[in-house]
């Protein structure tokens, strides 16, 4: 019976995601969509990163607004937090005490080597604080504290886990089997890979200058209808898929992994059409898509009593089994517990 348990055993997952603005068709067709089905598969966690968030200067007012809007999106998305932990960062202290702990286990050089540091303090240079520099061990910590097995990564996240599992390894070389050593999680069908909508050579991002460029979750039909029509294309005029047609492609990308079609049935289906009933069809895609989502976002976020029972359980939850993994960590540094 014990070894049919063992067997039985899911992996734990983790994802968390900071609440500095709302999330876009990039995050969602990227990562989101897919998070209540690890549900099915994995022991899952999910978190909104607030800490993380005030390495960069954040208005409080808004700053708790957008991460109470970020919860609510996440059981929008469809994630269940009976079925698994779904928590804010901010109300589970042991994040802070182990994000402390393992800044003292990891080396400075190796900080300083994080590509990310060197891009947030070039675009923030009036601010270039501790945090900003140290958010690597903290990140460490988030993934640690509940000993996950696999982290659903990004290419831009990849080293952020390196430095992860380098300082696991270095504390289990020092005292022994205490942290579980993550592994990155590649998605069996490749995610979409969702551009700008004005500049296609660029990642669909929630920092784009152009707010035309990117379709966030929360977005109405009329806003959505209206980013499409006005999406970079080429002088072509033909819907087909190759080298030099980055906005169609980008395009034909959003509208097959929303409605599942092949790229090749696109381009059969709109052989002979123009560009405006391209997006005209991609944008009423993506409406639908993200109706039913939208629908339940609002529903969460006008329960207020509700969404508050479900971060506090969250936050139990979250806090009972983090406190295992920080207490058998302040045992072997030699704190008093």
């Amino acid at each position: 019976m014990a070894e049919q348990q063992i067997a039985e055993k899911r992996k734990r997952s983790l994802s968390l995601i900071q609440p500095t603005s709302v999330p876009t068709l990039g995050n969602y067709l990227g990562a989101m969509r897919g998070w209540a089905d690890f549900q099915q598969e994995f022991d899952t966690v999910y978190g909104v990163a607030d800490l993380h968030s005030i390495t960069v200067r954040q208005d409080p007012q808004k700053l708790r607004k957008q991460t109470n809007e970020l919860f609510a999106m996440l059981l929008a998305l469809g994630l269940d937090p009976d079925k698994g932990i779904v928590f804010i960062q901010s109300q589970v202290p042991t994040h802070a005490q182990l994000g402390w702990i393992l800044n003292c286990y990891t080396q400075f050089g190796e900080l300083s080597r994080m590509t990310q540091f060197k891009d947030k303090a070039a675009q923030h240079k009036d601010n270039v604080n501790a945090g900003l520099f140290t958010y690597p061990c903290l990140m460490a910590a988030d993934i640690l504290l509940y000993q996950a097995d696999i982290v659903p990564v990004g290419a831009d996240q990849k080293q952020h886990l390196e430095i992860t599992r380098d300082i696991a390894e270095r504390f289990n070389g020092i005292y022994g089997n205490v942290f579980t050593v993550p592994k990155a999680y590649i998605p069996k069908t490749g995610a979409a890979r969702v551009m700008s909508l004005q500049d296609p050579t660029r990642k669909m991002s929630k920092s784009d200058p152009n707010p035309k460029g990117t379709i966030y979750l929360t977005d109405p039909p009329e806003t959505i209808m209206k980013k499409f029509k006005s999406a970079v294309t080429d002088s072509d005029m033909c819907v087909r898929f190759a080298q030099g047609k980055d906005g169609i492609n980008n395009l034909m990308t959003i509208y097959s992994a929303v409605t599942g079609d092949s790229l090749e049935k696109i381009e059969s289906d709109f052989a002979g059409k123009g560009y405006g009933d391209f997006k005209k069809a991609v944008g009423e895609a993506v409406v639908a898509e993200l109706e039913p989502v939208q629908k339940k976002y609002n529903e969460f976020l006008n329960d207020k009593q509700y969404l508050k029972e479900c971060q506090q359980k969250g936050a139990e939850k979250a806090l009972r089994i983090s406190s295992r993994t920080l207490g058998k960590v302040m045992k072997k540094v030699g704190f008093l517990v």
